[in-house]
């Protein structure tokens, strides 16, 4: 197997077992600290919610959010100025995981730290720039307005 460890300006690709990724942890669940990839405001913040996702295995089901996944976010460190305000609740989707994620064709793609791209009810970024590199899989989740302002989709 094959992985694809994606940074904001590397690549690098290494050969490495399959054992080695399967079940090495969990992706974005509640209190998860995220970055924030856009020009909003807000720099970092907790999920709270996650809205659909999938069951993690194990004995309590927690619903678990992936590159594409909607969640619900609390602002906790912001910029000075900006349209977000830190204690704010916000809606976010996932566009980078430091988990590995599968893809169809036997690679993994997995970057340095968890983040996401605050969007508004109707699923557009409320901020004008994405910062870094985001995942493929954001296009089969038809976030197409954060895909073409992103630098890079890996």
């Amino acid at each position: 197997m094959w992985i694809v460890d994606c940074g904001l300006l590397k690549h690098t690709t290494i050969n490495i077992q399959q054992s080695t990724i399967i079940g090495s942890g969990i992706m974005i669940q509640q209190q998860t600290m995220l970055d924030i990839a856009d020009n909003t405001g807000a720099k970092q913040a907790m999920c709270i919610k996650v809205l659909g996702g999938s069951s993690s295995k194990g004995k309590f089901k927690r619903k678990i959010a992936t590159v594409g996944d909607v969640i619900i976010c609390a602002v906790k460190k912001t910029q000075g100025t900006g349209e977000v305000k830190n204690g704010e609740i916000i809606r976010c989707v996932v566009v980078r995981t430091k988990q590995p994620t599968i893809r169809p064709d036997g690679s993994y793609v997995r970057f340095d730290r968890n983040a996401a791209v605050v969007i508004d009810k109707e699923n557009n970024p409320r901020g004008t720039r994405i910062f870094g590199a985001v995942a493929r899989e954001l296009r089969d989740k038809n976030f197409m307005k954060i895909v073409s302002l992103a630098s890079e989709v890996v």
